[in-house]
């Protein structure tokens, strides 16, 4: 089995078995001793890190706009799913909107301290005047900005 790890894989002592892989995203989320110390360990025993291609990083960002996760999700959080979709791997995260995600996109998820989050659909409401907006930042009628609802 394969498994891509998110930066809080590294935060503690999670059991794993099959073949681990990241993106340089993820390294450079990990600032503390502990996170890089077991970086480093999980590296010298076959950790892979490697770049997904722009196709799959696109197939991402499309899948997480059909979502409503895409104001949402960081670059780092991108990759993850990217790789995940281009291995065939599982995602070991708790992120909840990397997780809606993938479910989108059929890729696994391995929760590591949280419930594994329900599939949910988003919709951007204007918070000044009550609009759904399809996305963006600000209200294209009234200028206020939006705020991400359950569909």
């Amino acid at each position: 089995m394969k498994i891509v790890c998110d930066a809080s894989f590294f935060f503690g002592d999670y059991p794993f078995e099959g073949d681990l892989f990241t993106t340089p995203e993820v390294l450079a989320e990990l600032c503390d001793l502990r996170s890089k110390c077991r970086f480093d360990t999980l590296k010298e025993y076959g950790l892979t890190v490697t770049e997904p291609s722009p196709a799959s990083s696109m197939k991402v960002r499309e899948a997480a706009e059909r979502t409503g996760d895409h104001g949402v999700l960081s670059r780092t959080d991108v990759s993850i799913l990217a790789l995940a979709s281009e291995i065939g791997g599982e995602l070991a995260t708790d992120d909840f909107a990397v997780q809606n995600v993938a479910s989108a996109l059929g890729i696994g998820v391995r929760p590591m301290l949280q419930r594994k989050a329900k599939r949910r659909a988003w919709k951007m409401i204007c918070t000044g005047c009550g609009r759904d907006v399809e996305n963006g930042v600000d209200c294209p009628v009234c200028g206020a900005p939006l705020k991400r609802r359950h569909k």
